[in-house]
This record gives C-alpha cells, sequence and structure tokens, in this order.
C-alpha cells in the first residue's frame, strides 16, 4: 500500500528543504534566491521544515567547531531537543532571533554570485548607472580557474594567449586570485604599468595620477618597459602597497608596509560574507556604509533598535532594502544627492 498522500507530501517538503538548508549555507545566486522565497510562500509547513533542519545543520556545525577548538567548553543547548513550535535564541544566528518567516527570507541575503566562465579576448565591464553604488560586485572566473572582480565602473579587458594571460585595466578598480601556472605568466596592464604575478592575491586600482597595486597574498613584480633600469626589480610582497605614478618623471615607485586597518579600509570594496546575531539595524547600516560608497542614514531613530539576525554579501544593499521593506515595513527613499533614507511605513 502506498503511504497517505499527507505523508508523502512532508516528506517531499523535507527533501526540498534539506537541498535549500545546504544551498543556503553555501549562498545563493539571485535566481535562487527568488525561487527560495517563491516555495517558501507556498506552503506554511516548509518554514517549519526550514527550521528543524536549520537547528540540525547548526548542530553540526558546532560539533565540528568543537573539534578543532583550543579551549573548547561544554555546550549545554548543544544536544537539547528542538522544541516544536517555538525558535530558541541561541548562537545559530542564521535560523532564530526573529519571525520564522523574516528568518528565512534574511537567509537568503546572503548569496554569493554565480561564477561564470570567461571567455579569452573579451572586455569585462562592470555596471554603471545611475544606481551603480547599489549593484552588486562583479565575478567571473577566468579559463584557467583565477578569479576577477570588479569594483562599479572597472573595465579590464581579458587576452589569454598560450604563452601568457595578459589583462589590461581601462578604467577602475579590480582585484586578481591567480591560479599558479609559471609557464604561463598572469600579467595586469595599467597606464604602461605591467603587474606580473605568480600564484597571488592583489588588487590595482587606476587612478588619475598614479597606479596603486595592493598585495594580499604571495608577491608580485612591477614591470615598466619605458624605465627597465628603475622597475625590473621592484618587488611588491603580501601585506605591501604600491604607488607608482603614470608619469615616471614624477618618481619611483613607492612601496610601504601600511597598518593592517588601512589596507583594510582601502578593500573594503571586495565582497565579504557579512554575520549579525541579534544586532541593532544601527550596527548591519554601519557595515553597509563601510563597504560600499552608497550611504544608509535613518529618518525615524526607532528603527536604530531593531534587531536582527542574519547573514549576507556585503554588496548586496538592493537585497537588504528588499528585505527591510518586505518584511519590516521599512520604506527606503533614493534621495538627489544618492543618499539613501530609511523611515517606517505608517
Amino acid at each position: 500500500m502506498n503511504p497517505p498522500e499527507s505523508v508523502q507530501r512532508s516528506a517531499l517538503i523535507n527533501e526540498e528543504a534539506a537541498h535549500w538548508v545546504m544551498r543556503l549555507d553555501r549562498g545563493l545566486t539571485p535566481a535562487e534566491q527568488d525561487s527560495y522565497l517563491q516555495w517558501l510562500a507556498g506552503d506554511p509547513r516548509r518554514g517549519q521544515a526550514m527550521a528543524r533542519l536549520g537547528h540540525i545543520w547548526d548542530s553540526f556545525d558546532r560539533l565540528a567547531g568543537l573539534q578543532t577548538a583550543v579551549e573548547a567548553v561544554a555546550d549545554p543547548d548543544l544536544l537539547r531537543p528542538h522544541e516544536k513550535g517555538r525558535a530558541r535564541r541561541v548562537r545559530w544566528g542564521r535560523w532564530a532571533a526573529i519571525p520564522l518567516a523574516a528568518a528565512a527570507a534574511i537567509a537568503v541575503v546572503g548569496f554569493i554570485h554565480q561564477r561564470v566562465p570567461l571567455e579569452t579576448r573579451e572586455a569585462v565591464v562592470a555596471p554603471v548607472s545611475e544606481m551603480a553604488s547599489l549593484a552588486p560586485i562583479e565575478e567571473r572566473v577566468l579559463e584557467d580557474g583565477s578569479v576577477l572582480r570588479l569594483n562599479r565602473g572597472a573595465i579590464v579587458t581579458v587576452d589569454y594567449t598560450g604563452t601568457e594571460r595578459r589583462l589590461r585595466l581601462e578604467r577602475g578598480e579590480a582585484s586578481f586570485k591567480v591560479t599558479k601556472n609559471p609557464a604561463r605568466p598572469f600579467v595586469v596592464h595599467a597606464a604602461g604599468v605591467a603587474v606580473r604575478a605568480l600564484g597571488t592575491e592583489f588588487n590595482v586600482q587606476l587612478g588619475e595620477h598614479a597606479v596603486d597595486v595592493i598585495v594580499t597574498e604571495g608577491i608580485v613584480a612591477l614591470v615598466d618597459s619605458s624605465a627597465p633600469e628603475v622597475q625590473d626589480a621592484a618587488t611588491v610582497l603580501a601585506g605591501q602597497r604600491a604607488l607608482i605614478p603614470i608619469e615616471r618623471a614624477a618618481g619611483k615607485p613607492a612601496v610601504t608596509t601600511p597598518p593592517a586597518e588601512e589596507l583594510s579600509r582601502r578593500l573594503g570594496w571586495q565582497p565579504r560574507l557579512l554575520t549579525f546575531n541579534d544586532e541593532p539595524l544601527a550596527v548591519i547600516v554601519g557595515e553597509f556604509n563601510r563597504h560600499n560608497p552608497v550611504r544608509l542614514r535613518f529618518d525615524d531613530p526607532s528603527l536604530e533598535n531593531l534587531r536582527l539576525s542574519m547573514r549576507f554579501r556585503s554588496d548586496n544593499v538592493q537585497g537588504f532594502l528588499r528585505l527591510l521593506e518586505s518584511e519590516f515595513r521599512v520604506h527606503a527613499e533614493v534621495q538627489s544627492n544618492g543618499a539613501i533614507v530609511l523611515r517606517g511605513r505608517r
């Protein structure tokens, strides 16, 4: 005999929820985010299944953390049975500390862009528009597995050959995570400066008067064909920054080792996954402002104390604003100067 239809339906929901829990943990693409919200709204039992399986998933995460902790301490909540119908305020901020429907919506905001293989000899252009400050950071995977990220408004031309991986920064700022291949050098050109890397991560900004290079991992060499005696041996190590004047008569490259806080501020445009556990909205908005050129501010001071738990990408400003609008009745108004004012809807 076949099981009752209700049992079959519950099994299907549990199976679907298990897939969504795993996808949420690695991050959703924008298309997956929309599909997830539609799936969740279709049946109230789906939200219940997400909360139950999310609790189990997080318990495994915490067990894994105990395995490698230097000073592991007992966690009294870890093996406590999950109480049906009540979300417990524990450390698993991805799934609790807010109403169930809002928790599911917030979790999906932390998507990671789908990495699309990039063809050779292609110009990669980051979006430039009236709302460019709200656009997600463009991220591409090159044919060799190297990762290219473009700050808003940047243009990079990719020209791979059998013997060299050549890229040209035409405008703006980009970061590069390079796959090692000594037989096929990876070189980024910008205003006559060639940045040659071997298995490294670095950031290049083309400014009005100088090319700014920051290395976060490995080592790069700076090459200038117009003045080889000056720059052939110039190298930049991890944690260092080099400013190369576009007008060579202005001087030699200045290589420095800035404080970590300064490097973090300079590289703040690069997307990262932010995690908040029962934090006031004022703190969350402050992090958005720190990582994006857009400025969010409050028109209603009472909103600053709204406490949320969530994970999302630092550049997903639009998703964050949609969440506030749909789940918390917070209206976002874009002003003529580009600032975004948050006020409660009445």
